[in-house]
């Protein structure tokens, strides 16, 4: 008779605990709701930056949840390994408001010694002369050029608009008819050169509405569509619709995802998405001289976080390795970046063609640039056609040997 009320009691014990894990549980999401409500009620300048909320929610694991219910049902707690080690809750806190990982130094040391967060990037494929000492470096302009009323004059503006020649004056043997298939935007729209910035010479004031990074993708477009690759370039000021929101630099890529995918959601045809940037480092590491003429540097960047970054990244080195063959010593190379402190996406979840490319540096010219840009528009040409043909077998098998 006793056993049994013994274990009566034990199932009335273990129900209790149950209960109180549910609504532990329930309360829990709850908790979580009402804060996201909250914060999608906020002015979006108060908001925190999405990747932000994206580091601290990565650093919450499965077994950090199940040791938090546990605490109030330990029946939840013998799902986990014996081997599986306690959260210490007072160094995820410290690590979330901190932002400094106890277990890796570079975390303080990267807040305290210039550029040290640069190794966080990862060179995947080292072009000519390419070192830790010199990967692409992506600057924010200072606070007062992002709420300039007015601008640098212009200067040296002759060869912005190229020489009209083009790559390819003859009609494509291969051509995508009305279709456009590839995306050309800019992130970052209003990076631009300081040898046209009258009286600038600070790298990190070469910003301009008119002169910029956009002016590459015109040429890009016009040496794709020589090649028969229908091309759009979207010019949306992304700085400009920060600035009205009172956002700030860092969410740039959040404010170009919005267009990105509106233009993919209404042409489904543009699955090549071109990120165009220029970096922030000096003419000695972005320039080569090939063949008696000058060009400006390329780098392709990767995002490393999101599932599917590996087919972005195979296609960064395929047309690094063509670069190599046709024009060694142009390209850069091909970096990753993910962790804290940078996207992480560029937005390169979108699609499987997707990369960010960085076009020279702030003293390259606009024949430096346009030179460049004739080269990548035709080893992307070359990489499209193929990967055409292979998609598409032949209609007629029967007549093939």
């Amino acid at each position: 008779m006793k056993s049994v009320k013994s274990h009566q009691l034990m199932v009335t014990v273990k129900g209790t605990h149950l209960l109180k894990g549910i609504i532990v549980f329930v309360c829990f999401l709850i908790l979580v709701f009402s804060i996201s409500g909250v914060l999608t009620t906020l002015d979006p300048k108060y908001r925190p930056a999405s990747n932000s909320v994206k580091s601290a929610a990565t650093n919450i694991t499965g077994d950090m949840l199940y040791n938090l219910i546990g605490q109030e049902n330990h029946y939840f707690l013998e799902g986990l390994p014996e081997s599986t080690p306690k959260p210490a809750l007072s160094q995820y806190l410290f690590k979330l408001s901190t932002n400094i990982n106890l277990d890796d130094p570079r975390s303080l040391l990267g807040r305290e010694l210039p550029a040290f967060s640069l190794f966080d990037t990862e060179i995947i494929v080292a072009g000519e002369g390419t070192n830790y000492t010199n990967m692409p470096i992506e600057s924010a302009p200072p606070l007062e050029i992002l709420q300039a009323e007015k601008e640098a004059a212009l200067q040296n503006t002759d060869d912005i608009q190229g020489n009209g020649e083009g790559g390819n004056p003859e009609a494509p043997p291969n051509t995508t008819g009305d279709k456009d298939v590839v995306y050309v935007y800019f992130s970052h729209n209003r990076e631009s050169f300081l040898p046209y910035l009258k009286g600038v010479t600070n790298p990190n004031h070469a910003y301009h509405s008119q002169v910029n990074v956009t002016n590459i993708g015109d040429k890009l477009k016009e040496e794709l569509e020589t090649r028969g690759i229908g091309t759009v370039v979207d010019k949306t000021d992304i700085e400009a619709r920060l600035k009205e929101k009172g956002l700030s630099f860092a969410r740039s890529y959040q404010e170009s995802r919005a267009v990105v995918e509106a233009a993919v959601t209404q042409n489904r045809d543009l699955t090549y998405l071109i990120d165009i940037h220029r970096d922030s480092r000096r003419k000695k590491d972005t320039t080569v001289e090939m063949n008696g003429k000058s060009y400006a540097k390329l780098a392709f960047v990767i995002g490393g976080e999101h599932a599917n970054y590996e087919k972005n990244l195979g296609f960064a080195n395929e047309l690094q390795r063509r670069l190599d063959e046709s024009h060694k010593g142009l390209s850069r190379g091909v970096f990753t970046k993910k962790g804290a402190g940078t996207n992480g996406k560029f937005n390169q979840d979108l699609s499987e063609n997707a990369i960010l490319v960085e076009f020279g540096g702030v003293d390259n010219t606009f024949e430096e640039l346009y030179n460049s840009a004739e080269v990548l528009a035709e080893v992307i040409s070359e990489y499209y056609w193929q990967a055409e043909r292979v998609d598409q077998p032949s209609e007629n098998p029967a007549n093939e040997s």
